[in-house]
C-alpha cells in the first residue's frame, strides 16, 4: 500500500513578550519536527503583527507560517504539540491536498 502523504500549512502564532531568542528557538523547535516527520518544510516568518482581537489582554503577536508534506498522522500530533507549547498563542493547521 502506498504511503499517502499531504501537504499542510500550520499557522502559529507566538506571545512576542517571550523575547527574540525564545521566539527563535521555539521556530527553530517546530521547524526540526517538521523536518523529522515529513519533507518540503518552508519555514516564512511573518514578524509581530497586529492581532485581529485581544489573546488574553495582548493585541501583538509573532506570527509563523509553515508548510510541510507528511502523512495524516504528524499534524494531529503537531497540533497536540502546538496546544501544550509554552507562549504559543493560537495555531492552525490547514490540510492543502495532495
Amino acid at each position: 500500500m502506498a504511503k499517502i502523504s499531504a501537504n499542510y500549512e500550520v499557522v502559529y502564532i507566538i506571545d512576542p513578550a517571550q523575547g527574540e531568542e525564545a521566539i527563535a528557538a521555539t521556530v527553530a523547535k517546530f521547524r526540526a519536527l517538521a523536518e523529522q516527520n515529513g519533507s518540503n518544510v518552508v519555514v516564512d516568518e511573518w514578524g509581530v503583527r497586529k492581532l485581529a482581537y485581544a489573546i488574553d489582554y495582548k493585541t501583538e503577536g509573532h506570527y509563523v507560517l509553515m508548510s510541510f508534506t507528511s502523512g495524516p498522522e504528524f499534524p494531529k500530533e503537531l497540533d497536540r504539540i502546538l496546544g501544550i507549547t509554552e507562549g504559543i498563542m493560537r495555531s492552525m493547521i490547514v490540510c492543502k491536498g495532495e
